[in-house]
């Protein structure tokens, strides 16, 4: 698929961090760019730097997701690629202290990080097998999930979101082969530590010595190099069904 103003982006999680990135690549290439968010402030205000459109979106919500599509869509067309950044990383132990752990927060993982990329990927689909094709090979569209390590290396504390990625990853092989016959491609990034927002805020030692656990290269990932395997996932129509560690070769430790 060729990047540009016919093929139309909607990313969740876009007002900073990974998906935030991701917009500012697309766009960089011309395409126009819609970002789904809970931060309206700042959703607003990197939507108009790129000149895109921004929705307030709770991607758990099936109703809030059909909504934003559909303003999204009012204003740039169908979207051909949707990549899924949305997601939240609670920490607590199966049992800590006696207690076991709140089935409300895993259940909250889970309908985050599952559900909302199932959520958001199926109604692009929905919208993509109606669309034109875009080229001779009848692709239609670009599906791109966001994992995590923590799907393969969970650590301690991370029985929730592990799970909850570990779903994604699960998810990638049936949607991609669902989807085939209508030209939609399903692929997934499951990065290792990368600097988002969340990161910066951490003392400088710290991220340090973060960056230091990874073989090489021994820092932490940028922004920009997980924008740059989304971008080469919605471009090379070969890459299908795929789940792709970005991750520097880390494994990570129990703790």
């Amino acid at each position: 698929m060729k990047i540009g103003k016919d093929t139309p982006l909607v990313v969740t999680g876009g007002a900073s961090g990974l998906g935030e990135a991701v917009a500012r690549a697309f766009a960089a290439l011309g395409a126009p760019v819609a970002l789904f968010d809970l931060n309206e402030a700042r959703g607003e205000a990197v939507a108009a730097e790129l000149g895109g459109v921004f929705a307030r979106v709770d991607v758990s919500d099936p109703e809030s997701v059909r909504a934003g599509f559909a303003k999204v869509r009012a204003v740039q067309g169908q979207e051909r690629v949707l990549m899924n950044c949305a997601g939240i990383g609670p920490a607590a132990k199966t049992v800590s202290k006696g207690v076991a752990h709140d089935p409300a927060l895993f259940m909250k993982a889970i309908t985050v990080n599952l559900g909302g990329s199932f959520n958001c990927a199926s109604q692009a689909a929905e919208g993509m097998v109606a669309a034109e094709p875009l080229n001779d090979d009848g692709e239609r569209g670009a599906i791109i999930n966001t994992a995590s390590v923590a799907a393969f290396d969970g650590q301690v504390g991370q029985v929730a979101y592990a799970a909850s990625k570990g779903g994604v990853v699960g998810m990638t092989l049936p949607m991609a082969r669902d989807l085939s016959r209508d030209g939609i491609r399903v692929n997934t990034i499951a990065p290792g530590i990368f600097l988002t927002p969340l990161l910066d805020q951490l003392p400088q030692e710290v991220q340090d010595s973060l960056g230091a656990q990874v073989p090489f290269p021994s820092r932490l990932g940028k922004p920009e190099e997980f924008a740059a395997l989304a971008l080469h996932m919605a471009q090379n129509a070969m890459l299908n069904a795929e789940v792709i560690r970005l991750d520097g070769a880390i494994r990570m430790a129990p703790r």
